[in-house]
């Protein structure tokens, strides 16, 4: 990847983006208003792109695995048509209830994040300081996309990946690692790990009991990762959904010795279109391993029995589902409130998706622990934005940018060069 260097902005008190400075064009005057709604497909990842009458685009990004989305994001377009996108909570108004959670809200998440980089770029302000300033100067990340291929998924295979995991150049601080239901290859590694069969299809099919032979093999893959991380990284768990509660209890009960930063998704969670916030509560109150689940989940309404229940220790909201990085910084602080903790999904958002959590990272209260680092896939991706530092990652941390909106912009050449035939118009 190259090195990306720092641009000058001595415009920015008019309300420029560095694109529209370079080129000398004049700021924008009068009332700023959508024009266009685009999407397109870049290397399997939606992106919306917000355009005005005034000449500033704003862009958010769905998830990678989310090819699909494009129709849905388009259906909202003349809902926003000649609104002001700077007033983003009322062109919100218009939209956000027509969601849902996935995959309609994150159409509407992906628009959400394109109106506040255009309401940033008008301002000639990151999109941190639009959301009350930054509280801190680094945003902590946890691996997301870094992985490590394993071969047989046993005790030893997850130490080995552990130690790699360990020497990564991110110095990644906290490592979360797919087990139990969440991972299906470890559930096939052994015989009858559970009472009821191998399924395939949608993303994690498994549910049921697991068999004492089960449950003895997850513990001793977390033993035997936890043995190399020792006290110097944290390990958090991916665990489901689809386990039992009695399950989850002596899971969570036999795993605390291990002093671990979370159960993750356990009941129910990834692909699960509710959150159970009473068996949730129950688990909660039965172990001293902090429990974590919400990135499915879309609007602040439907965190409000996780929350107000106390149901869970921590919870993970994905901006890229939630409803944007408004919607996730609301549910921050109501989390907050109530004593819970808050650790954003995002494994699968992109670039862009990655600047939008570094802006929101940087403003979220003190309940903040870190993010999901989400990587660029394919490595093109790359080479078609400006704005990344280089390294991003620096002993765990991103520091946090001070360019106008997201701070991220395409390299338009070579970005068009990456688009599908049916999407050559997107950047014109």
């Amino acid at each position: 990847m190259r090195k990306i260097t720092r641009r000058s902005f001595a415009a920015l008190a008019a309300g420029v983006t560095a694109a529209r400075l370079n080129a000398g064009q004049p700021a924008p005057t009068g009332k700023i208003k959508i024009t266009d709604l685009r999407c397109a497909i870049l290397g399997g990842s939606p992106v919306v792109r917000v355009v005005t009458d005034q000449g500033i685009s704003g862009y958010g990004q769905a998830e990678s695995r989310k090819p699909y989305l494009k129709p849905m994001v388009l259906f909202y377009k003349d809902y926003i048509l000649g609104e002001d996108p700077t007033d983003v909570e009322r062109v919100m108004l218009k939209i956000r209830r027509l969601g849902a959670m996935k995959p309609w809200g994150a159409a509407v998440s992906a628009i959400e994040t394109a109106l506040w980089d255009i309401a940033g770029q008008v301002a000639g302000r990151p999109v941190y300081k639009l959301l009350g300033g930054k509280i801190r100067d680094r945003v902590r990340v946890y691996n997301g996309g870094v992985r490590f291929p394993m071969k047989r998924h046993m005790p030893e295979d997850y130490a080995e990946v552990m130690q790699k995991m360990k020497e990564a150049k991110e110095g990644f601080t906290i490592i979360k690692q797919a087990v139990g239901f969440h991972n299906a290859a470890m559930m096939r590694a052994i015989p009858d790990a559970f009472y009821d069969e191998p399924r395939g299809g949608a993303p994690h099919p498994f549910r049921g009991m697991l068999t004492e032979r089960g449950m003895a093999h997850i513990v001793a893959c977390v033993e035997a990762m936890k043995k190399v991380l020792g006290d110097q990284v944290a390990l958090a768990l991916d665990c489901g959904p689809g386990h039992t509660l009695k399950d989850a209890i002596k899971l969570a009960r036999a795993l605390e010795p291990l002093n671990l930063l979370w159960l993750e998704d356990i009941l129910t969670g990834d692909y699960t279109p509710y959150p159970n916030a009473d068996l949730y509560r129950d688990l909660t109150l039965s172990t001293s391993v902090p429990i974590h689940t919400g990135e499915q989940i879309y609007l602040r309404q439907n965190f409000k029995d996780l929350i107000e229940t106390n149901a869970v220790d921590v919870i993970g909201p994905d901006p890229a589902d939630v409803g944007g990085i408004a919607e996730l910084k609301w549910v921050a602080e109501y989390a907050d409130l109530h004593g819970i903790q808050i650790a954003p999904h995002g494994v699968f958002n992109g670039l862009i998706g990655l600047a939008a959590q570094v802006q929101v990272g940087a403003a979220m209260p003190q309940n903040y622990i870190a993010f999901e680092y989400p990587l660029g896939e394919p490595e093109w991706w790359y080479d078609i934005v400006d704005g990344l530092p280089d390294p991003i990652v620096k002993n765990g941390f991103i520091d946090v940018w001070d360019r106008p909106g997201l701070g991220v912009t395409f390299r338009v050449k070579e970005a068009r060069a990456r688009l599908r035939e049916e999407d050559r118009g997107f950047f014109d």
